[in-house]
């Protein structure tokens, strides 16, 4: 079976077994909002250049933000820094994460610090590849050292949000699908003059753009986050290469409402930097995987 055919497989949702395993070290993001989580490399898509000639940053603002994702996923590896804010009504909850992304090996790994008041405590580690996340967190009830292994089509929002993070290929890869872009301006930052650009993206069609396995969270995302015109902003160099962007995601918190006093915002940001320095992140062994009985619970 292809790629593009596993993609177009209806999604099932979490069975007991796979919410008991995961605990609410998976959906700790959302719970902390009050509700109800890879990726593929950026380096996914049309990454393969025409010709030898260096990336640049194109002069049209949509073909610049659509092109960063490959251009990106070409620079080799990435240290990574992510913020995920999100807001109801009622809670509000900021988690931060530091790691790294792969772009050749299409795997990276970040680790998230959880806010006081979440659905779990302890650090979230989290290793992704193309549609798959592997988790791990102290403060559920897995054994020490093993890790919970998910497919993002088992997951409502294809892992965009409910790990605490938007793992960066996923915010990179989502920008396939902007369907508008206006150039706000140059900022100097850390030294590097960057291009601002602001608009909305189209998850579905970033996930058609990205194809595979690396297109199912995005997809996911796209038929689950309740406005589909996803406000993005994003920060390029002159090679194209993506150094932040966030994006702004919004889903029910009650089932099926579209009352604004249901709806949870989820800010996600995503930095990139020393671009081609090489990152710790590997796909963890076939042993330290743990294997949930369907009657037992983290809890």
């Amino acid at each position: 079976m292809t790629d593009q055919q596993r993609a177009g497989r209806p999604a099932r949702r979490p069975g007991p077994h796979l919410r008991a395993a995961a605990g609410a070290a998976l959906l700790a993001a959302a719970l902390a909002a009050g509700a109800a989580g890879c990726s593929g490399g950026a380096g996914g898509g049309s990454s393969d250049q025409q010709s030898g000639a260096p990336d640049q940053l194109a002069a049209d603002p949509l073909t610049a933000v659509r092109n960063a994702a490959d251009i990106t996923g070409r620079t080799g590896s990435a240290r990574t820094a992510t913020e995920l804010v999100t807001e109801s009504a009622e809670k509000k909850a900021s988690f931060s994460g530091t790691g790294g992304y792969d772009y050749v090996k299409r795997v990276g790994r970040l680790e998230i610090q959880v806010p006081p008041g979440a659905a779990t405590t302890g650090k979230i580690v989290e290793v992704v590849l193309p549609g798959t996340v592997y988790l791990q967190n102290s403060g559920a009830k897995v054994p020490e050292g093993k890790w919970v292994k998910l497919d993002v089509r088992q997951l409502p929002d294809g892992n965009l949000v409910s790990s605490g993070a938007t793992d960066p290929a996923s915010a990179a890869g989502a920008l396939r699908g902007a369907q508008k872009a206006e150039a706000v301006g140059t900022e100097t930052v850390d030294g590097v003059a960057l291009h601002h650009y602001r608009g909305t993206l189209d998850l579905a069609k970033a996930a058609d753009a990205t194809g595979g396995r690396g297109g199912d969270g995005l997809r996911m995302g796209g038929q689950t986050f309740t406005v589909k015109e996803v406000p993005y902003d994003v920060w390029l160099d002159d090679q194209g290469r993506l150094h932040k962007v966030v994006e702004v995601f919004t889903f029910a918190g009650v089932a099926g409402s579209k009352d604004p006093k249901d709806q949870v915002k989820v800010t996600s940001t995503t930095s990139l930097r020393d671009f081609g320095r090489p990152v710790e992140a590997a796909e963890p062994a076939a042993s330290d995987i743990y294997q949930v009985k369907p009657t037992e619970s983290p809890k």
